[in-house]
């Protein structure tokens, strides 16, 4: 199989040093998905640009990590899912919240769910629903402009999954207590 390299601050190309040095000043590392990222600065930044904007969004960062978690579930990316357990756990995310996310479980809040199956429904349908998942959000409260924001945050997370299955980047040590396997019971649609 191919080889991807993995890059740090040093080794980078010259477009995606810049973006690794701040990672690595805000988390005093450089995650291996983004030294992988790094070896194209246009999907280094475009990842980076769209998680910037979305943590600027009106998706809490509880609501988003439900939309990332499901993406990831769905795409099959073990590295993401561990990197988004320790992501949620600092964002203080309900533990509860994020068992029942790696777990293929539904979601004790009716809101959260139906945000849940609104994400899964459009990871699985490539963007296509039937419309219940959608009217469902929508009846939970969410907005026209956040169900776009969902879009945006499903596009973020198929940038990571499918560079993960291409270039499967180690799991981080500092992941690796939170490492996941796809359960063998699915959430229900």
């Amino acid at each position: 199989m191919t080889q991807f390299p993995m890059h740090s601050v040093e080794t980078a190309p010259e477009g995606s040093r810049e973006i690794l040095a701040q990672a690595q000043k805000r988390g005093g590392r450089v995650v291996n998905m983004l030294g992988v990222m790094a070896e194209s600065p246009v999907m280094l930044k475009s990842y980076m640009a769209m998680a910037s904007l979305l943590a600027q969004g009106s998706l809490s960062p509880t609501e988003l990590q439900v939309v990332m978690f499901t993406a990831n579930i769905e795409n099959g990316c073990a590295y993401c899912v561990a990197a988004h357990t320790a992501e949620a756990m600092h964002q203080k995310v309900a533990p509860k919240v994020i068992q029942a996310l790696r777990e293929g479980r539904d979601l004790d809040d009716s809101k959260l769910e139906a945000l849940r199956r609104l994400a899964r429904a459009l990871v699985i349908g490539r963007g296509t629903v039937g419309g219940a998942e959608l009217e469902q959000a929508m009846a939970a409260g969410y907005t026209h402009a956040q169900v776009l924001e969902v879009i945006t945050a499903i596009a973020a997370k198929t940038i990571t999954n499918y560079a993960d299955h291409l270039a499967r980047p180690p799991l981080d040590a500092s992941f690796e207590r939170f490492a996941w396997t796809r359960p063998a019971v699915e959430a229900k649609a």
